[in-house]
């Protein structure tokens, strides 16, 4: 009897949760940049955004390159693209100064980039714990250079592992049917 009962306590919780998850659009959450400023995702309605979570140290960084040629490209249609540097797999440099010198010095970097950031676990980002929560277990990173593409509505389409580079036919030709 006990254990039923929390068990539909434990029903009735989960739903009410995902009821409220399922009321949000990316639109409802900021983070910080790499500078101390609010990157408000409120201000990107009606855009295209690819998000990802990076780490200077990682084998996959050299998709910074392809990263930067996207948004050259796009920038200017309604795109945005948002680096997410996170230490949550043990690569990412010490301060937000030292990932922003790197990005910008070795690949050139000029899209917006958040403050060091956790992307998986209780410690992640509302963000990410959104994500998860409305397209479930492909939103969490497995590793760096995992990418969320997110519609002009602000719901998650598509996500990407760290395998697919960001200029892959699929990535480049849902970003342009999305635009």
């Amino acid at each position: 009897m006990f254990k039923a009962l929390l068990y539909s306590l434990y029903l009735i919780l989960f739903s009410w949760s995902s009821a409220i998850a399922l009321d949000k659009t990316a639109h409802d959450f900021n983070f910080k940049d790499i500078d101390g400023n609010i990157i408000d995702f409120a201000d990107y309605k009606g855009k295209v955004i690819l998000v990802l979570n990076v780490a200077s140290k990682c084998g996959f960084t050299n998709q910074y390159t392809d990263l930067q040629a996207i948004w050259d490209k796009y920038k200017n249609d309604n795109f945005i693209l948002i680096g997410v540097p996170s230490n949550d797999f043990y690569q990412e440099l010490d301060s937000e100064e030292e990932v922003k010198n790197f990005c910008e010095l070795t690949f050139g970097v000029n899209f917006p980039m958040t403050s060091i950031t956790s992307v998986r676990g209780k410690n992640a980002h509302p963000f990410y714990k959104w994500a998860q929560s409305t397209y479930g277990s492909k939103a969490v990173p497995k590793w760096n250079f995992h990418k969320i593409l997110i519609d002009k509505n602000g719901l998650i389409v598509d996500t990407y592992s760290s395998t697919t580079k960001p200029t892959d036919k699929r990535v480049i030709k849902k970003i342009e049917n999305l635009l």
